[in-house]
């Protein structure tokens, strides 16, 4: 088992720590520091660039489908709607870089198409039966109306925002080549109000400066909507997403039972194998002195009594360690409490369970308990443990808490970072909260599967 704890002891890591990493201090507040952060002009940016975009992109796909729509009485219909949808899958990419570069959308590349044999034929198919191509050529056409209303918007606030914060600057334009006192707030055939007082200039300002500092977060709330449509139209379906992680939790499971058969068959190799050759052997030798010197091959045949044991119990603790006994036969609270007795600190072991969970679903809860039992024997410095099991509705929860020194992270690739793999295979979860100085707080989760037939 490889050392969970011993790399995070003795490195504070509170937030807000002085001189920690990441930490950045600011003299302005938030709201004060928006209109003047890179984050709210690369946002304006997008927007801004949204309208032509969408203009181009709107006028492709419109042209594009009604084309292919218009001659699918022909044959040239379809290759013509394949081409639209296409076109609209490499506008998508245009689209998903412009996010990342500007607001700092990370979004995966959808679904690749998939054909089953070769030729222009089957591209056409799998464009035409792709999700993903529907869904861009759909972004295509909304993207017009809401870069239209974002702009529009956007443009409005900041001008206005910025021109009234700045007018004590350049209000004196008026009067230079209007021939007027000031910019002009309201005006009939009887009375025309110009803002060419002190007063009147201060509060224009003020009002300016108001505007300025919302037009920020106006901005980003309009880039929400344009994250939702980049995300949910432009990046790979849920399905897709799930088959994905199926994949990869297929992986980590195939590379999780290869190594612990490596794991068997270097114990056997080592061990009980090793012991039970060295015990043929000396009973070898003790067969041949049986005649001649009997106290010397009973001495020998005492030995080999000796290894017998060990390799037995090695032979066990093997055993134990594929699936133990106890487990199949008397369940998660029996088998917890035997390893909570070997533990090198008192546990106290609590299991709240009306029914018994799926065996693997149990054999997964058993070999976790187990392993951060065994990290609280070897790197905790612990004086007490417990563990809890429990369910909530369709989960099954395991809690194993520890008052050592604290400090594991599971992101240092550490033991910890392999039974999170694991969990994970089954889409299970693992939280661990361990401040440095402690306490540790292992939080696992497991979909809950009750017992069929065992």
């Amino acid at each position: 088992m490889a050392t969970h704890y011993g790399q995070g002891y003795g490195i504070d890591t509170k937030p807000g720590h002085p001189g920690s990493p990441g930490e950045q201090r600011h003299r302005l507040p938030a709201a004060l520091r928006a209109p003047v952060e890179g984050r709210t002009w690369r946002e304006l940016g997008y927007v801004l660039l949204s309208l032509p975009i969408s203009v181009l992109l709107f006028t492709y796909a419109i042209t594009m489908v009604s084309l292919g729509a218009g001659l699918l009485v022909t044959f040239l219909g379809v290759p013509v709607l394949a081409a639209a949808l296409a076109g609209c899958r490499g506008f998508g990419a245009l689209e998903r870089a412009r996010a990342r570069g500007l607001l700092g959308l990370e979004v995966a590349d959808p679904e690749p198409l998939r054909t089953k044999r070769q030729g222009f034929m089957a591209w056409i198919g799998a464009v035409l039966k792709s999700g993903a191509s529907w869904r861009s050529l759909l972004y295509a056409v909304l993207l017009l109306p809401w870069a239209v209303f974002s702009f529009t918007v956007v443009v409005t606030f900041w001008s206005i925002g910025w021109s009234l914060l700045t007018y004590p600057l350049w209000f004196w334009l008026f009067p230079m080549y209007g021939g007027q006192g000031g910019m002009q707030l309201y005006g009939d055939e009887q009375h025309r109000i110009y803002l060419d007082n002190p007063f009147e200039i201060t509060v224009t300002a003020l009002v300016g400066l108001l505007f300025t500092i919302a037009t920020p977060w106006i901005v980003r709330a309009l880039t929400t909507v344009d994250r939702v449509m980049v995300h949910g139209l432009l990046g790979p379906s849920r399905l897709a997403t799930r088959v994905v992680e199926l994949e990869s939790d297929r992986g980590v499971v195939v590379d999780t039972a290869a190594a612990d058969l490596r794991r068997i068959e270097r114990d056997l190799h080592d061990g009980a194998q090793a012991r039970l050759v060295n015990l043929a052997m000396g009973l070898g030798l003790a067969k041949e002195k049986l005649r001649e010197d009997p106290q010397v091959a009973a001495q020998m045949v005492d030995e080999a009594h000796g290894e017998v044991k060990t390799a037995l119990q090695e032979l066990r603790d093997l055993a134990r360690g594929i699936h133990p006994a106890v487990l199949t036969d008397r369940g998660l609270d029996a088998a917890l409490s035997s390893v909570a007795s070997r533990c090198t600190v008192p546990v106290q072991v609590e299991v709240d369970l009306t029914e018994r969970p799926a065996p693997a679903i149990e054999g997964i809860a058993y070999f976790t308990v187990s392993e951060l039992l065994q990290n609280i024997s070897k790197h905790a410095r612990a004086t007490w443990a417990a563990v809890e099991v429990w369910r909530t509705e369709n989960r099954l929860m395991l809690q194993v808490v520890d008052n050592g020194v604290g400090g594991a992270d599971p992101s240092l690739g550490s033991g910890l970072a392999g039974l999170a793999e694991r969990l994970d295979a089954v889409d299970g979860i693992l939280v661990v909260d361990s401040p440095a100085g402690g306490p540790t707080r292992v939080t696992a989760e497991l979909p809950w599967r009750a017992e069929r037939t065992r």
